[in-house]
């Protein structure tokens, strides 16, 4: 029997379009509105309502490509998840928060929660039981991130899921370096999937984006809270994120296909000292990736401890040294000065984040090309601090 199920890429590329009926044209047409009628109308739209043509649009492509009933679409990755913090969190409550994760979401828990009288705990790792030590009779949220950033550490997602179940806990995760593509967590027992929309999805670098996936009643949980804090994106990036997902299966394709070939190469880099990439089979957590992840991403960092690393930077002539990730370039950084540069250098220690750190983002060059960009700003590096 035939199945109705489409395929990724076909929910890429066709879901969510919104019809020209005028035209024809086969791109969905973009209203700029953000006036519309309330009389005489079955919806009153209002861009802060997340209810114009184009995010309804969206919503449901991004629903349907995480397996969800319904999405919302917010300004940034952070627009998503303090939004989707603060819906279900209030004066009392606790939040349970994985050790490994993004140094912007750890500055929100750390300077933002208390502000509001919400308790919080980090893990003291990312197993199921790390989890489980820390929940509190008050505990509402469990946050997890895998992989996570910057040290692609897994977590086993349908275990911290059915802990959550178990605990009457709402489950959160940050699926931003796997994208859908790669992981879809809802299946695994997940109740709530967050995205910076800016990376993988927007894809090239000129969209800021954040996602907020779940069933529709706790979506309905999130919009109370969203329509207040105000975090709607604008209706010309809506189309161009919606634009930019129809590619989004095979831009990550290629990108998850460079990051292992750039993985096994560093592995065996004499001047690397450890690679962070869960499809190497020397990731303490691979066969747990295998049995979550359909690829392992575009996404890796190596630890590059004998060479002036911002000399290194320097004299990169394709990767560019930049702050962000997940566009078609690759890019790299230090998270010591960048996405973690707000944590501090005991939390850092920690997360196993050392100065000598690279996040390194893989886009769809030729990986050759890329290697050999490596080894040329290398080896002038080396060059300048050998004694004449």
């Amino acid at each position: 029997m035939k199945s109705n199920k489409k395929g990724l890429n076909t929910l890429c590329t066709h879901e969510g379009d919104l019809e020209d009926k005028e035209f024809k044209g086969v791109v969905s047409p973009l209203y700029m509105s953000t006036a519309y009628a309330f009389d005489d109308v079955d919806i009153k739209r209002y861009p802060r309502y997340f209810n114009t043509p184009n995010q309804e649009a969206l919503c449901k492509k991004l629903a349907a490509l995480e397996h969800a009933e319904a999405a919302l679409i917010f300004g940034s990755g952070m627009a998503a998840i303090s939004t989707a913090l603060m819906a279900f969190l209030q004066a009392g409550d606790h939040i349970v928060l994985q050790q490994t994760m993004y140094g912007g979401t750890y500055h929100f828990a750390v300077t933002q929660l208390n502000r509001y009288g919400i308790e919080y705990s980090f893990t003291n790792g990312w197993q199921v039981e790390d989890f489980e030590k820390e929940i509190q009779p008050n505990t509402k949220v469990i946050y997890m991130e895998t992989p996570s950033n910057p040290l692609l550490t897994i977590t086993d997602i349908a275990g911290v899921a059915q802990l959550a179940q178990k605990k009457g806990i709402v489950s959160m995760i940050d699926n931003t370096f796997a994208s859908p593509i790669n992981q879809n967590p809802i299946d695994n027992g997940v109740d709530v999937v967050l995205h910076s929309a800016t990376k993988y999805m927007g894809g090239h670098s000129d969209i800021s984006a954040g996602v907020v996936a779940a069933s529709q009643e706790h979506i309905d949980i999130v919009f109370q809270s969203a329509i207040c804090f105000g975090g709607n994106l604008s209706e010309y990036t809506v189309w161009l994120l919606e634009r930019s997902i129809k590619t989004m299966g095979i831009r990550v394709k290629a990108q998850s296909d460079n990051a292992l070939k750039m993985a096994e190469y560093l592995l065996g880099n004499k001047d690397v000292e450890r690679v962070y990439y869960p499809g190497l089979e020397t990731h303490p957590d691979h066969e747990l990736a295998k049995s979550q992840m359909k690829g392992f991403g575009g996404m890796l960092s190596f630890e590059l401890p004998n060479v002036d690393i911002p000399m290194f930077f320097k004299h990169l002539k394709l990767i560019k040294p930049v702050m962000s990730l997940a566009g078609v370039e690759s890019t790299m950084l230090l998270p010591v000065a960048t996405s973690h540069s707000l944590m501090s250098p005991e939390d850092r220690e920690k997360q196993g984040i050392k100065d000598y750190l690279i996040r390194f983002s893989l886009g769809i060059e030729e990986v050759e090309d890329l290697i050999e960009d490596i080894e040329q700003a290398i080896a002038k590096v080396k060059s300048m601090s050998v004694p004449a």
